[in-house]
């Protein structure tokens, strides 16, 4: 059978995939919750979520770098990538040794096309089907919420030195918008470098947001930014919640609404 990937590349898979090598932790979340545990033969050191999984399965290498000949030993059916996760010199490898998807991700409607193609690919089209009602339900009952609350000149932060923002076409912009805040860096692309010394200046940010990954920032970076941003509301925030765009996805809300209510 064919099937086409998110970045439109076509692949043939001759029976439904049984041995399962995912490079991507959120995408390695999602499968669990498919019910495709047991098929997972394969993870990344970085696949934390569900705790305790990586103790039964064989860790590849990360999400940059991979141990191509570990790899080939497992025998995949399918290997399951990230455009923006993995490079494409990963891909590449990994189309030698298995069909690869590769998901590509800037919106919920991309996250939900992303669960309703593996529920095709991998046989799981009832689970993908419940998972994704329950994700409409969830989105749907916080834009009821969202509506009245303020829009809040954002800036989200996900590393140190050199200081990086979320800027646009990212799913983390995409969410900042969900959750009215309008980010200062939208006029800028991915994930840019700044200036913690001038971004007052530049745009005055009312709330700065420092992300839990993939920079663990802590209360003391708080301190480091509030001395150049004494008029900024500075939070740490769950990046996980921000980022991951699987069933990760069904706890994201109840915890924008949890945040709404500190700031």
């Amino acid at each position: 059978m064919q099937f086409k990937d998110q970045i439109n590349r076509v692949f043939e898979l001759p029976k439904t995939p049984k041995r399962i090598i995912s490079l991507v932790p959120s995408q390695t979340e999602l499968l669990v919750d498919l019910g495709l545990e047991n098929s997972i033969v394969g993870v990344t050191k970085f696949c934390i979520h569900p705790l305790g999984l990586k103790k039964t399965k064989t860790i590849v290498g990360g999400t940059k770098t991979i141990n191509i000949e570990k790899i080939k030993s497992l025998n995949p059916d399918i290997i399951l990538c990230n455009k923006e996760e993995n490079t494409k010199e990963i891909v590449k490898a990994c189309e030698q040794i298995a069909p690869t998807h590769v998901s590509d991700i800037y919106d919920l409607k991309d996250a939900k096309e992303l669960i309703n193609q593996y529920g095709e690919i991998l046989s799981c089209e009832t689970s993908a089907l419940k998972i994704n009602e329950e994700l409409e339900y969830k989105i749907n009952d916080f834009k009821q919420f969202i509506k009245n609350q303020k829009t809040i000149k954002v800036a989200y932060f996900i590393w140190r030195s050199p200081w990086m923002v979320a800027a646009n076409s990212t799913f983390i912009n995409h969410l900042l918008q969900l959750n009215n805040f309008k980010n200062i860096y939208a006029n800028k692309e991915r994930y840019p470098e700044v200036d913690i010394e001038i971004m007052t200046q530049e745009s005055k940010p009312e709330l700065i947001l420092l992300s839990s990954e993939p920079y663990p920032f802590k209360e003391i970076h708080i301190q480091e930014i509030q001395k150049h941003n004494p008029n900024s509301k500075i939070l740490l925030v769950d990046g996980e919640l921000f980022s991951w765009y699987g069933s990760r996805l069904l706890k994201a809300f109840d915890y924008f609404k949890e945040l709404r209510n500190r700031i």
